[in-house]
């Protein structure tokens, strides 16, 4: 067998654009983003110069969790189009050279997705979830006292039915969790990612990844107890190996959601046989400081190494606060536990070291992830208490400001109602949003979208070799790549004073202009070549 081809690897270096539907763009006029909008901006993503699209769940759904409560992996949900809308857009962004993943969400489904609403029905679908009789003298206490991944302890992951049976729930009671020991549900999923690798799609990520087994047994919580009762059990690997299978057939890939402390038990994911890359949370919760962000990208790179897979960066997504806004706080890194209303935020700041961290992560090995608007440089919306949606906000007793400050939907045009968007937007946008509309900044070379542009066209001289880092006084951030053309080199201020360049003999790119002295200034950074 001959050496894979570039084309074959093309998810090894990729910049991959993450499309949360809903807040995209609204072809129809209704509020809501669909596919209509995503098949109109082709164009432009094609000018931003990325490689692939990943969608969030974009299937029929009730909406309870923003789409990760699926109904029907076969049908697109009305309110982004249909079906056959999916292929054309499959299909159009090929021609124009970009790549579709899909989001699969396999830990649980809709409690209206045939299955549940026949198991509850008292039918054998039953076995396909985790139902069982309660604890305590007449069946009143929960089957087992697990943690809700929402919510903590404080909330329950088990719902009570009127025949006194209950049923298991990681996230919310409208998202019932799979029985993964049973072969209906392995072959069920085997053949929905058939279904999307014959629509030609090129990957699919894995939601929760590392949540699908649970002991049979359902014991208590115990912390610390190791094999842990729902996460990152043994029995998952068979899984991901048979999926893969599946996958090579179609020369489709996987990039899995996998939240593990242990690194050695998180690279077993990447083994040749199982997933093609996982996402990197160390990195995006990071905060934005050089030694910690050093260590972060060395023990990245090192997990990596020995099973061959490549890393992957990403500094937002779709349920974390927006990277202009994160880097502005007095705590630049990211917690769920930490969230909170009235966080005072600096956005000069913020965007400064969101311009510097965008050339820094599209500068190191391995594939990028891109979540919509950040190119743009968004910050967080605060959304108004009444008008928020998310069930993370309620899970917390309204504590939490939840995920939809960085779902707003996006601005296109700074003079047009709701800044191009479409209808009335389903979350509210805030006032003076169309600044950041992307016709504005497509016009201004200085603009945030005009460099992510830049540094996608320069990107590809990367590759996929090493990194080497270089001598640099505290606070700096300063490696090699070899480069097609001779070595590139980043360089990222971070020291509160300049900092002298290392030699070399173009800039390439900046995220912020050099100091009169021709020195970099703080929070900036630059691509040299050597």
């Amino acid at each position: 067998m001959g050496q894979p081809t570039h084309a074959q690897n093309w998810w090894r270096s990729a910049v991959i654009y993450q499309v949360y539907v809903r807040s995209f763009a609204d072809g129809d006029g209704d509020g809501t983003g669909d596919l209509a909008g995503v098949r109109a901006k082709l164009p432009y993503l094609a000018e931003l110069g990325v490689d692939a699209l990943w969608f969030n769940p974009w299937y029929l759904s009730p909406m309870k969790d923003g789409g990760y409560d699926v109904a029907d992996y076969r049908v697109i949900d009305p309110a982004f189009g249909t079906l056959a809308e999916a292929e054309k857009l499959i299909a159009e962004a090929k021609e124009l050279g970009i790549r579709t993943l899909v989001d699969i969400v396999p830990n649980h489904v809709s409690d209206q997705h045939p299955w549940f609403r026949a198991a509850l029905a008292g039918g054998p679908e039953r076995e396909l979830f985790h139902f069982r009789p309660g604890r305590g003298e007449h069946g009143e206490l929960p089957p087992n006292d697990w943690p809700s991944q929402f919510a903590g302890s404080a909330e329950p992951v088990w719902t009570r039915l009127p025949d006194g049976t209950w049923f298991l729930h990681l996230f919310t009671p409208e998202q019932p969790d799979l029985n993964w020991a049973h072969p209906t549900v392995r072959q069920e999923h085997e053949e929905i990612l058939r279904f999307w690798f014959e629509r030609g799609v090129a990957g699919v990520r894995i939601d929760s990844a590392a949540l699908l087994a649970k002991d049979p047994d359902l014991p208590d919580f115990v912390e610390g107890r190791d094999p842990h009762p729902y996460v990152d059990r043994d029995e998952l690997h068979d899984i991901y190996r048979s999926w893969r299978s599946v996958a090579d057939a179609y020369d489709g890939i996987f990039v899995g959601e996998v939240w593990l402390p242990d690194t050695e038990r998180f690279a077993r994911y990447l083994r040749p046989d199982e997933l093609h890359t996982a996402f990197n949370f160390s990195f995006l919760s990071c905060p934005w400081d050089a030694g910690r962000l050093r260590t972060s990208i060395d023990e990245t790179l090192a997990e990596h190494a020995p099973v061959g897979a490549p890393a992957t960066w990403v500094l937002c997504n779709h349920d974390v606060t927006r990277t202009v806004t994160r880097y502005g706080r007095a705590d630049t890194g990211f917690d769920f536990a930490t969230k909170a209303f009235g966080t005072p935020t600096d956005l000069a700041l913020g965007t400064r070291r969101a311009r510097a961290g965008a050339l820094l992560s599209l500068a190191l090995p391995g594939a990028v992830y891109l979540y919509q608007g950040e190119e743009l440089g968004l910050p967080e919306a605060e959304i108004p208490r009444d008008r928020i949606q998310d069930p993370m906000h309620f899970r917390s007793g309204g504590t939490d400001p939840g995920r939809d400050g960085c779902r707003v939907p996006l601005p296109w045009t700074a003079d047009a109602p709701y800044a191009g968007f479409g209808g009335e937007p389903w979350l509210p946008q805030p006032s003076g949003w169309s600044a950041y509309a992307a016709d504005l900044q497509a016009a201004d070379p200085g603009s945030m979208l005009s460099l992510y542009r830049a540094a996608l066209t320069i990107r590809p001289e990367f590759g996929d070799g090493p990194l080497t880092w270089l001598p640099a006084p505290e606070g700096v951030l300063a490696f090699a790549r070899p480069g097609q053309e001779g070595r590139l080199l980043c360089v990222v201020n971070l020291a509160d004073a300049p900092a002298d360049l290392p030699a070399h003999s173009r800039l390439l790119l900046g995220s912020g202009p050099l100091d009169p002295q021709g020195r970099l200034p703080k929070d900036t950074a630059v691509w040299l070549r050597d």
